[in-house]
C-alpha cells in the first residue's frame, strides 16, 4: 500500500470522526423541538437524497446482487438505525460532551469481542488498559458524586455505552462482509434502510406537525446532520475501511471527543466538568494501552 493511499484513508477517517464528534451537539440542539425518530427520518432522508444526487452526477452503478441484500440489511440496521436511535435517545438526558467521551470507549469492546469470538489473547497491558478505560467511564457517569453504581446505571449513560458496543460490532462486520459496492452506493442503501425503518414511527408520532416548531437554526443543524454526518461521514468511513485495516481506522476515534467537547462548549455553552475531562483521559489512556500491542 502506497503512502498517498494511506494518507487519503487517514484524511477520510479524520473527517468522519470530526463530523460525528460535532453531530452530538447538533443532535442535542434539534432534540429540543422534535423527538428522536422525527430527527432520524429527516437526517436519513436528507442524507439519502444528497448521496443519490452524487451517485447520478458521478454515474455510479446502483445494481446490487440479491445475495448481498441481507448484508446491506444487517449493516443498515446496526450501523444506521439502531446506532442512531440509541444515541439520539441517550442525548435526551446526558450532555453532548459526555457522549463524546463515552463513544471513544468503542475500541475496548472491539478487543473484548476479539477475545471472546476470535480467541485473541489478553496481555497484561491490554487488561490494564481495559480496567483503566472502565474506571474512566465510571468517573464520567458518576458526575463526581461518588455513587458509581447508582448514577452510572442511568438510562442515558447506559444507552450511550450500548451504542459503543453496537458500533464495534458494526465496524467489524463492515470489514468482514466486504459488500462489493462503491462506498457511496453502500452508504446510500444504508441511509434508505434507516429512513424506511424510522418512517412508520415518524408517521405515528405526527412528525410533520413537529416540523412547524423548527426554527432556522434547527434546519441548519438538520442539514449538517443529513449531509455531512449521515451521508459524507458514513461514506468516508467506508472508504477508509477499503484501504486501512479496521484496527488502524478505529484509532481515529480517539480524536472524536475533542471535536464534541469544542462544539459543545461553543454552541451549547456546556460547562467543562473536571470529572468528565479526567474520566475522558482515563478512557483514552486505557484504549491506547489496550491497543498498543495490537497496532504494533
Amino acid at each position: 500500500m502506497n503512502a498517498p493511499a494511506k494518507m487519503s484513508a487517514s484524511l477520510y477517517a479524520l473527517l468522519s470522526i470530526t463530523f460525528w464528534g460535532i453531530s452530538f451537539v447538533s443532535t442535542k440542539a434539534v432534540l429540543e423541538k422534535i423527538d428522536p425518530y422525527s430527527l432520524l427520518v429527516l437526517r436519513f432522508g436528507i442524507g439519502a437524497l444528497f448521496l443519490f444526487c452524487m451517485i447520478v452526477v458521478f454515474r455510479y452503478p446502483l445494481k446490487v446482487r440479491i445475495t448481498h441484500l441481507p448484508h446491506l440489511l444487517v449493516l443498515g440496521i446496526l450501523g444506521v438505525y439502531v446506532h442512531q436511535v440509541i444515541q439520539a435517545t441517550a442525548l435526551l438526558s446526558i450532555q453532548a460532551s459526555d457522549a463524546g467521551w463515552l463513544i471513544s470507549f468503542s475500541p475496548i469492546f472491539t478487543i473484548a469481542l476479539s477475545f471472546i469470538f476470535l480467541h485473541e489473547p489478553l496481555s497484561l497491558k491490554k487488561t490494564t488498559g481495559i480496567i483503566t478505560a472502565v474506571l474512566g467511564v465510571l468517573l464520567i457517569t458518576s458526575g463526581g458524586e461518588g455513587s458509581f453504581i447508582k448514577i452510572s446505571l442511568s438510562m442515558g449513560y447506559l444507552l450511550m455505552i450500548l451504542s459503543t458496543l453496537n458500533w464495534a460490532v458494526y465496524s467489524v462486520l463492515l470489514k468482514k462482509l466486504a459488500v462489493p459496492l462503491p462506498s457511496i452506493v453502500l452508504t446510500f442503501y444504508m441511509s434508505i434502510i434507516g429512513c424506511l425503518l424510522t418512517l412508520p414511527i415518524f408517521i405515528r408520532n405526527q412528525g410533520l406537525t413537529q416540523l412547524a416548531a423548527l426554527e432556522l437554526s434547527h434546519w441548519a443543524h438538520l442539514l449538517f446532520l443529513g449531509i455531512f454526518v449521515s451521508a459524507v461521514a458514513y461514506w468516508y468511513w467506508a472508504k477508509a475501511h477499503e484501504i486501512l485495516p479496521a484496527s488502524q481506522v478505529s484509532v481515529f476515534m480517539y480524536l472524536e471527543p475533542l471535536a464534541t467537547l469544542s462544539a459543545a462548549m461553543l454552541l451549547l455553552h456546556e460547562k467543562l466538568a473536571a470529572t468528565s475531562v479526567i474520566g475522558g483521559l482515563f478512557i483514552l489512556t486505557g484504549v491506547l494501552l489496550a491497543q498498543h500491542q495490537k497496532r504494533k
